[in-house]
């Protein structure tokens, strides 16, 4: 009882027990998500076949690689290491042939998490105990889960090695003497990292940058007096590996050389932009580095080191990519709702395709070639990561929230944590999930369709189609035949459906929350929750009952007025065809999403003119989908029945929206909440 006494009631030790409880449990939980990570790549590894799989190892190791060979190591320009890795490899090569599956990756795994402990324990301080004992298994699943060491586990490669050997310089190594023997064995496999020897200078630690140059000075010239041939191949005819592995204009190579080939720049021109554009961000990010790593923030210090070797480098090929990964432990942002743009950021670029984040639009086509190095760019000059100094460091501008609305029910909301937010929230954040929403849909309608070019896609769909039609038929509203006729009948109102159709559907939802995003943030929030779970719950509809819309439905003599008369066995629906699954009928997010827009409407209009206005789209939409012949009245209920689940979760989730949220957003005080801490 004397802990008691001293640190308040009895039920604070209470309370702190089952806090520990809950820490311990959220600690294994994150563990296990590690390992399960780490196995289903191992599994996803050595379940290829052997011809599949670490491709590139086995142009280095194998029967007929380029470290048996009594030739040059370049000849065939498909060996990308320096001449010191090539002297080290060889004398493991048979080892490496007899372990080239399991011992391979089993050993790359083991680098990965030595890379992800040796980053947790670097965190910048001040760290609570909590963060510190949670950062190594989610630094170790966020590197599994990241594009480079896919690749270096898929490829085999060995660029785990010199971002681990950097890192052990700088926070593991005891001496200065071994932290720039660990630096330099880095640069002698990689040169591009010497860029690491001025922040190691400038940064005080002069001794170590002069055992990093003369490391790498020696491993050089210990592979020049093995191997003159090949280090001659590689350091003058190559320019330090310029040249070798793929095409240097290939969307591989993240590097400004790779980004200005790509625009079109070619010959003395281009090297002269990318030697100065290279000096000018090898410069300031030194600088910002320095004062970053002054500042108590190595690590930072460091990812902002490595990524502007990324930039400026001739090549940086995608497995070579892990400095951007790095940079998110730097803090951007002073207000709390900010904090996590820049991981998130981070996090999507490193592990998603780039076409996840972008359209396949030509005016975005030269952003999404190059995410991975505008990324590297942005951290290494632009982003303003705070200094430890600033109050914000530690405590950020905190969020407000709305004072709770009663429920019905008691148990309601049933995540007491989801309080409604009362500040706009970033629009950044916001526009990339609802990209990153819109490339799930399109994937799983796609996926959804099976082999809906076939056969025996289209078949169950259209088996789906009249099961669809005889539950109309059973209920007396297989309406679809008169309506579709009687529209095509009347000229102008076959027009304005078909305008209606193609170009309402997605610019009123749109306009809707752009509107409740500059107006009404609180109603945004609420209604854009409800919208993304509708359009979730549809994605199992399409999933589960692929259904041929009645235009695709042979027999039924329905006519679609949109695209034309449609070639059952090839139906064409103008460019996208080959984009889209037009047996994704079931439900309708045609009418869903106008009916969510028309709740919307009339709950938060001022006015009651446009209320109606608002229950006038649906109601339109509704008509519209049955009079082209798009949809069933079934699907219609479907897509109300989605939004009714969808307003009804975040209902249950969250409880009531909050009330009063004009008045809050003015800052009236009475509804103000501040987050704890």
């Amino acid at each position: 009882m004397g802990h008691v006494e001293r640190g308040g009631r009895a039920g604070d030790a209470f309370g702190a027990v089952e806090a520990g409880a809950r820490f311990r449990t959220v600690r294994l939980g994150l563990w296990a998500v590690a390992a399960i990570l780490a196995v289903r790549q191992l599994a996803v590894v050595l379940g290829t076949p052997s011809g599949d799989r670490l491709t590139d190892l086995e142009t280095w190791v194998g029967p007929g690689g380029v470290l048996h060979v009594k030739g040059s190591l370049y000849d065939s320009t498909q060996f990308t290491g320096t001449p010191f890795g090539g002297l080290v490899l060889k004398p493991l090569t048979r080892a490496a042939e007899q372990a080239l599956g399991w011992g391979w990756t089993f050993g790359t795994l083991l680098l990965v998490v030595a890379l992800g402990l040796v980053a947790a324990r670097a965190l910048p301080q001040p760290v609570s105990r909590r963060t510190s004992l949670l950062a190594a298994p989610v630094a170790i699943s966020l590197l599994l889960v990241s594009l480079p060491v896919r690749n270096a586990l898929w490829l085999g490669q060995t660029s785990i090695i010199p971002v681990l050997l950097v890192l052990l310089g700088c926070f593991a190594a005891r001496g200065q003497r071994e932290s720039g023997l660990c630096v330099g064995l880095a640069a002698a496999l990689q040169p591009a990292l010497l860029l690491f020897l001025p922040l190691l200078w400038f940064t005080g630690r002069r001794r170590a940058a002069g055992a990093a140059g003369a490391t790498f000075t020696v491993g050089t010239a210990l592979a020049w007096a093995a191997m003159p041939h090949d280090s001659s191949t590689y350091w003058v005819h190559h320019i330090a590996g310029v040249g070798l592995g793929g095409r240097a204009d290939a969307l591989a190579n993240q590097s400004l050389h790779g980004a200005l080939l790509r625009l079109g720049l070619s010959g003395p021109l281009e090297i002269a932009l990318f030697l100065a554009l290279a000096a000018a961000v090898a410069t300031l990010a030194l600088r910002r580095a320095v004062r970053y790593a002054q500042d108590g923030q190595l690590l930072l210090a460091v990812a902002i080191t490595g990524c502007a070797v990324v930039a400026v480098s001739p090549t940086a090929w995608q497995h070579q990519l892990l400095w951007v990964l790095l940079a998110v432990v730097g803090r951007a942002g002073r207000r709390a709702a900010d904090r996590t743009v820049w991981p998130v950021v981070v996090v999507l670029v490193m592990t998603l395709p780039a076409k996840a984040m972008l359209p396949n639009q030509a005016l975005f086509v030269p952003v999404r070639d190059n995410t991975i190095l505008l990324a590297a760019l942005a951290a290494a000059t632009v982003v303003p990561f705070l200094s430890r100094t600033a109050p914000e460091f530690v405590r950020p501008v905190p969020t407000h929230y709305a004072q709770p609305v009663p429920a019905r029910f008691r148990q309601i909301p049933l995540v007491s944590s989801l309080r409604r937010v009362l500040t706009r929230p970033n629009l950044f954040l916001e526009l990339v999930a609802m990209r990153l929403v819109y490339f799930a849909y399109q994937q799983i309608r796609l996926a959804a369709a099976g082999d809906g070019d076939g056969t025996s896609g289209r078949a169950r769909a259209e088996r789906h189609g009249h099961q669809i039609h005889d539950i109309e038929r059973f209920l007396h509203l297989d309406i679809e035949h008169w309506a579709n006729h009687t529209v095509q009948g009347i000229g102008w109102l076959r027009d304005f459906l078909d305008f209606y159709y193609e170009s309402f559907h997605f610019v009123v939802p749109l306009t809707v929350l752009a509107l409740l995003y500059v107006r009404r943030p609180v109603d945004y929030r609420w209604a854009r929750t409800a919208l993304g779970f509708a359009t979730g719950f549809a994605l199992v509809g399409f999933w589960l009952y692929p259904l041929a819309p009645p235009r695709l439905m042979p027999g039924l003599g329905i006519i679609d007025t949109v695209h034309g008369p449609q070639d059952f066995a090839k139906p064409d629906y103008g460019t996208l065809t080959h984009l889209t699954n037009q047996y994704a009928a079931m439900p309708s997010l045609h009418f869903g999403w106008a009916l969510w827009c028309g709740i919307v409407i009339a709950v938060v209009a001022p006015k009651w003119w446009l209320k109606v206005l608002g229950l006038v789209h649906p109601l339109l939409t509704v008509s519209v989908i049955i009079g082209t012949g798009n949809h069933w009245v079934l699907d219609a209920v479907g897509g109300a029945a989605v939004v009714g689940a969808g307003f009804g979760v975040g209902y249950l989730l969250q409880g009531p929206r909050a009330l009063r949220g004009a008045a809050a957003e003015e800052g009236r005080e009475s509804v103000l909440v501040p987050a704890p801490g």
